[in-house]
């Protein structure tokens, strides 16, 4: 089960409390008096966490608006005025210590570290505890009892002293605070049966439960260990768009003099100048120079696209073929790239808000187990007098009522449903994407790379003869041009012609040139290529002395699976549509072919975000299937996602699940485990439940020790475990493979070739 609540301990190197001129400078203006300032939180840990802090900074004198990203650990503070609201102080007051944000190059990081080697001490105590226990379990002699719990208690004090920490100290965080939280009573349980037990042992009592305490706190560091990792997964998508942006660029002054700014000091109106390869830094108008720009990260397409004097060009697109001459028209980070990075954050930030199964009903389960244990040292001290008697039946109660089944309960189904998935070819990358992905009604699919394999095909091979195709293929191998590559593909089984040309010259955003004694040839563009009025040939054209020999049409190939997972899913009763950067006439004619009824083109990355958020606003909980950069920000906000292996690195950590086959019925494959692993949880809470229900009562009564109620908690873990184990009957779907051939999209409207 997640835990909720601040530590004490700060990140490592957390620097001093900044004073108000301090925050104030680190601010960002955002017009009309306001300013953000974004601040780092490290000790922030779940939803009741989010809630604590925005409410903090919320009731600020200025503040107007405070939001939480528990992805990155970072507060986003809005405010007016002259001096900067007391926000730190505030912060370290409600229990949360707090710093000024800075953006981080991937390093280790220092809580997992934490965790580990607390984990790592509670194992190893409580393994070599329960080995001593057996033998007392056993019936061993006074003597030798005596010797063990003496040995169990030096083994419990340091995996108490340091493993324990992570829960006493956020405990004691938020009661400082005010509050309360699933660690308070895990460090009273964990600390009243190690007391009562070092009791025993000092009285040469005949049970000591040192094995209960420490047992405990490692189950719960294995939950709280994996939960931390599958939340820092998160960060990953956006430390790689940040990666995208380069460090500076070269700047011309009017003088002609060139300078290497970073980042920050590129204002609007400046010349930067962009070599080849080069990725642009700022969003700007191209002056100077003619080349093609590969543009997935805003429209997902792999095609390049042509720019020229007068064209805009947006950060984080990448030069590909000549050097421009771009002038700024905006700062880095009020950038098209900072803009994907401010959605895919605040994408992250209303993900972490939902609240898993487990957390909820943890909620209602802490206060009534100890408010029960409680009654029952009071009920038991009234009756009897004995305060021994009454302590070891309130711990009794503690323990076999432990949270450890229903903590169980989510996380065992979902490590199963992730081995089923796996044997799919499905990755899981954070658990709570199973459950979110059982309650979908709606699916949205990316078009290029995801319902299609975004690789063109020459439609029409065989069409063409010999001479003439291995002429064009010849061509095209001295060209990265998707377009090229398939041209040069269709060509490879042919003779090769290239040693019969010279002077071979690609012209960025026309095509390629190349002589063959007194001969020019040319491949690309028609307009380009064909010097006579009368050609009426459009697209990708191959020339002889400006006269056309062929013409060229490519088409996309549909992924393997695809129409029968559509036909899957919306058999299961999920609304479909399609979501692409792509030209809406391309995106309509794949829609009707997939039978897909609604479907949007020609959307950026904030439109797609736009458009989940209408759908989330209808109560609609839609599954976002997409592979490229621009899809990431939608991957992120979306209620669960889905993106194929082959998907860019950014896509791939924004998403959910990453399916690892060719074949699109990863998706419905994946929704139809989410759903039985869903009822399986249910039916494990409701075994749980139960438990607790007949446990409980036989406990407050006293006829239950801490030995009989660790044994009978570890008895309901196993039934939750096997009722989980459940999931694995039956045999996992075929799974495509790579090899399978797809199906064209195109026929009677093929991609034409647009150089």
């Amino acid at each position: 089960m997640s835990c909720c609540a601040p530590g004490v301990e700060a990140a490592a190197g957390t620097a001093a409390v900044a004073s108000p001129e301090e925050i104030r400078l680190a601010s960002r203006d955002l017009g009309g008096g306001l300013r953000q300032t974004d601040l780092s939180v490290p000790a922030m840990h779940c939803a009741a966490c989010i809630q604590t802090v925005e409410r903090t900074l919320g009731r600020l004198p200025g503040v107007e608006n405070a939001r939480v990203n528990l992805s990155t650990r970072r507060a986003s503070v809005k405010w007016r005025g002259e001096a900067a609201p007391p926000m730190i102080a505030a912060l370290e007051k409600a229990g949360y210590q707090a710093h000024l944000f800075e953006a981080e190059e991937d390093k280790a990081d220092p809580e997992l570290s934490r965790l580990i080697r607390a984990l790592g001490v509670a194992g190893f105590c409580s393994m070599n505890i329960m080995l001593l226990s057996v033998s007392v379990w056993s019936g061993a002699d006074a003597e030798t009892r005596q010797a063990f719990h003496w040995i169990s208690a030096a083994l419990a004090l340091p995996c108490l002293l340091y493993s324990g920490r992570v829960f006493f100290a956020s405990a004691f965080a938020a009661l400082k605070g005010g509050r309360t939280n699933m660690d308070v009573p895990i460090s009273i349980g964990i600390s009243l049966a190690f007391g009562l037990s070092l009791y025993d042992t000092l009285h040469h009592g005949e049970h000591a439960y040192f094995d209960a305490a420490t047992t405990l706190v490692f189950f719960l560091l294995i939950g709280r260990t994996l939960d931390h990792v599958m939340r820092e997964k998160a960060r990953a998508a956006v430390r790689g768009l940040v990666r995208l942006s380069p460090r500076g660029a070269m700047v011309e002054r009017p003088d002609g003099s060139r300078d290497y700014l970073p980042m920050a000091e590129i204002e609007p109106g400046m010349r930067v100048l962009l070599a080849a390869g080069e990725r642009v830094p700022v969003d700007g108008t191209v002056t100077e120079g003619v080349s093609d720009l590969d543009c997935a990260i805003a429209t997902g397409e792999s095609d390049p696209r042509r720019v020229e004097p007068g064209a805009t060009v947006r950060a984080g697109t990448l030069n590909l073929t000549g050097p421009l001459t771009v002038v700024a028209s905006a700062r880095a980070q009020e950038s098209f790239l900072a803009e994907m990075v401010r959605l895919m954050e605040a994408a992250e930030g209303g993900r972490a808000r939902y609240r898993r199964l487990a957390d909820r009903a943890a909620q209602l389960y802490s206060p009534v187990v100890h408010a029960t244990a409680l009654l029952t040292f009071i009920g038991w001290m009234l009756a009897t007098g004995d305060w021994h008697r009454a302590i070891g039946i309130a711990i009794a109660v503690l323990i076999i009522t432990c949270p450890c089944a229903l903590g169980l309960a989510v996380p065992i189904v979902q490590v199963i449903a992730a081995r089923r998935l796996f044997e799919n070819g499905i990755m899981v990358k954070d658990g709570s994407g199973i459950e979110r992905l059982a309650g979908v009604d709606a699916v949205a699919f990316d078009k290029t790379g995801t319902l299609t394999l975004g690789r063109p095909r020459l439609l029409g091979g065989d069409r063409y003869a010999p001479d003439t195709l291995s002429l064009a293929a010849a061509l095209a191998v001295h060209s990265r041009h998707p377009l090229s590559q398939a041209l040069a593909a269709a060509g490879a089984g042919l003779a090769p012609a290239s040693s019969r040309f010279t002077d071979i010259v690609e012209h960025p955003g026309l095509g390629i040139e190349a002589r063959q004694g007194e001969t020019l040839y040319r491949l690309g563009r028609a307009g380009w290529a064909l010097s006579g009025k009368g050609e009426a040939a459009q697209g990708t054209v191959l020339s002889r002395d400006g006269r056309l020999l062929a013409t060229f049409a490519f088409e996309d190939t549909v992924r393997p699976g695809g129409r029968e997972a559509v036909r899957k899913l919306q058999d299961a009763g999920l609304a479909v549509e399609i979501l692409s950067g792509d030209r809406e006439p391309v995106v309509a004619d794949v829609a009707a072919r997939f039978g897909i009824g609604a479907s949007a083109g020609a959307l950026l990355p904030a439109d797609k975000v736009g458009r989940l958020q209408v759908l989330a606003r209808e109560g609609r909980r839609v599954l976002m299937v997409g592979d490229g950069l621009n899809d990431a920000p939608a991957l992120a906000s979306a209620y669960v996602s889905m993106a194929p292996a082959t998907a860019a690195d950014i896509g791939r950590n924004a998403a959910d699940f990453v399916f690892l086959h060719e074949s699109l019925d990863a998706v419905p494959t994946a929704y139809a485990v989410a759903r039985d692993a869903g009822r399986l949880v249910k039916q494990n809470f409701g075994l749980a439940i139960g438990y607790n229900a007949i446990a409980l009562p036989i406990a407050i009564a006293g006829f239950v020790t801490p030995l009989v109620a660790a044994v009978a908690m570890s008895l309901s873990s196993v039934i939750v475990v096997a009722n989980a184990l459940r999931l694995r009957a039956g045999k996992p779907a075929k799974a495509a493979r790579g090899s399978q051939a797809g199906r064209a999209v195109g026929g009677t409207n093929p991609l034409v070739a647009a150089r």
